[in-house]
């Protein structure tokens, strides 16, 4: 007997060995097929004639891991976006077939990088990166977390919530600091390193919106120290060159500025970061401007035209570009220039009030809508027949009264409503409040004590907001009041007026309401606020439900709450 456990011990320390053994032989014979590309530079697609075999092989043996890493390399050494964008498609293909929840996040994450970085297409991206997330909750793997809060607060950041993508630096940079105080691979080091770096540039962008100067100046010195002069950080010091140029220019400081801004140049060129090279040439071209320069400014303002032109994508802060552009050719008395560059304004507004409808009253600064169009239409008398003018300016008048016709007609509706459901308000705030404990009319198989203790319960659940709980559904609920679904959901729709989704929907919207109604900080949260404060999880989800028992959009209600409270000198 003893002999024979012996035996079996033994078989299955063989059996171990040769699986491991076989294990280590397959990984080293990915690791072979690697080393033939993986010294190339980004974006060198001779790589390719040795990463395709490295994803036939992972194909052929189903093995995803590896299939997921040979896209990785393919959208890393891939040299046009678009075939980046299809490796990054093929990713996600390979994490959802292997299941694995970390694979799972790195490709989401590096398909919304495609589309942040190489597209600027910043909804998809924060789409990607929003799938992730909800990976990364159940990962023990903390460095794809803080990536994956990273590239969220880099769109927030893009799309001006500075604050928010502030905090979500500096918990980066906490994570990252941490880590590189402790023994690590130096492959880890490197990642680390680059997270930590990066994480700070955002955060001295978000500083600079911001108007933290003085934290934005000690940022900068932080950054260039730590990159110093290591080749592997030779884009992140770029960046923070460009960031010491900026504050350079806003003090003045011309001469330092230039000189920095052009330092910064070859290495955001190398990045191929088309957004970061717009700010450095605006930069340089305002510094020109401030040395009294105008010939100088205006060759790098027309650069971000290129820019612009080619990819389609201006940031917010580049809008004054236009303005300068516009005023250049006006003082050359250069209306051909002066018409174009007031259609690239035109053109660009629109794309940013697109992607970043929010900022809209931020970007109409000298020169509005209305002005340009007017602007648009006395340049272009001079090119069209007098009659042909005409028509086109009544039917931009008529527009115009549309368009007003329509907003005044929503306003009205939109104070209309809101005046409806502050009566509503008032009525129920004064009414006697009668619990729905009536028994009468109900069916026979529900226990009349039963139904009453139930209905008992639910209003203390009322009462104690309990309807407030996120993720909260009917069998939740039940397990908490010791009945089951279907007791609790007969009742709920007999006495409650509706199913368990409509009451449930219908407290918490009533709840928001009320609070929003007695206490004014509320109407300072966001929209995501008031939906968690609530229990809803979804904006969208919150929005629809508000409109559909009020009637009115919650960002409608505040503005014409606010508007009332200042009306009223509270």
């Amino acid at each position: 007997m003893n002999n024979t456990k012996v035996t079996g011990k033994l078989l299955l320390l063989f059996c171990a060995v040769c699986f491991q053994f076989c294990f280590s032989q397959v990984n080293s014979q990915y690791d072979e097929l690697r080393k033939k590309y993986e010294n190339f530079e980004e974006n060198d697609s001779k790589a390719f004639p040795y990463i395709r075999p490295y994803i036939i092989k992972a194909k052929k043996e189903k093995n995803y891991e590896k299939l997921v890493q040979g896209y990785k390399d393919g959208i890393f050494f891939s040299f046009l976006d678009e075939e980046k964008l299809k490796y990054a498609d093929s990713m996600v293909w390979a994490a959802n077939l292997s299941h694995d929840k970390d694979l799972l996040i790195i490709a989401h994450i590096d398909k919304g990088v495609i589309y942040y970085y190489n597209y600027k297409k910043f909804q998809l991206a924060l789409n990607e990166y929003l799938e992730a997330y909800e990976y990364s909750k159940s990962t023990k793997n903390a460095f794809l977390k803080y990536q994956n809060l990273y590239h969220i607060g880099v769109v927030k950041s893009y799309l001006g919530y500075y604050d928010e993508a502030a905090d979500l630096f500096r918990a980066c940079l906490a994570f990252y600091r941490g880590k590189l105080k402790t023994d690590l691979h130096p492959n880890e080091i490197y990642n680390y390193k680059k997270g930590y770096l990066n994480s700070l540039h955002q955060l001295i962008i978000c500083y600079r919106h911001l108007g933290k100067y003085n934290e934005m100046d000690a940022a900068i010195e932080k950054g260039l120290s730590e990159a110093g002069d290591n080749r592997d950080f030779a884009q992140e010091k770029g960046y923070f060159l460009l960031s010491k140029g900026i504050s350079e220019y806003n003090e003045r400081q011309y001469e330092k500025a230039l000189s920095d801004l052009n330092r910064s140049l070859p290495a955001i060129r190398n990045s191929r970061d088309f957004a970061r090279l717009s700010v450095n040439y605006f930069f340089i071209g305002k510094t020109y401007l401030g040395m009294n320069d105008a010939k100088k400014s205006v060759v790098y303002f027309k650069k971000i035209d290129s820019i612009f032109n080619k990819h389609q994508f201006i940031l917010p802060e580049l809008r004054e570009n236009y303005e300068l552009l516009i005023n250049y050719s006006k003082k050359n008395k250069d209306q051909t220039q002066q018409l174009y560059y007031t259609g690239q304004l035109l053109k660009a507004d629109s794309i940013m009030s697109r992607d970043f409808s929010y900022l809209s009253p931020k970007i109409h600064k000298d020169y509005d809508t209305k002005t340009l169009l007017e602007e648009k239409n006395k340049l272009q008398k001079m090119n069209y027949l007098v009659t042909v003018i005409i028509i086109l300016l009544i039917i931009w008048a008529i527009g115009l009264i549309m368009l007003f016709t329509k907003k005044q007609k929503k306003a009205k509706e939109i104070k209309q409503k809101y005046i409806l459901l502050e009566e509503k308000f008032v009525k129920e705030q004064t009414e006697v409040q009668v619990p729905h404990n009536s028994i009468e009319e109900k069916r026979p198989n529900l226990h009349e004590s039963k139904v009453g203790e139930l209905l008992r319960k639910l209003q203390t659940f009322e009462n104690k907001k309990g309807f407030t709980q996120k993720g909260l559904t009917i069998s939740k609920l039940a397990s908490q009041l010791g009945t089951n679904s279907s007791y609790l959901s007969q009742v709920i729709n007999e006495h409650k007026g509706g199913n368990f989704n409509k009451y449930l929907s219908q407290l918490r919207i009533n709840y928001i309401t009320t609070i929003l109604f007695e206490d004014k900080k509320y109407l300072k949260y966001n929209i995501e606020t008031l939906a968690r404060e609530c229990g809803i999880a979804s904006r969208q989800n919150f929005s629809d439900l508000f409109y559909e028992i009020n009637g009115i959009r919650p960002t409608d209600f505040i503005k014409k709450r606010m508007q009332e409270i200042e009306s009223n000198g509270n």
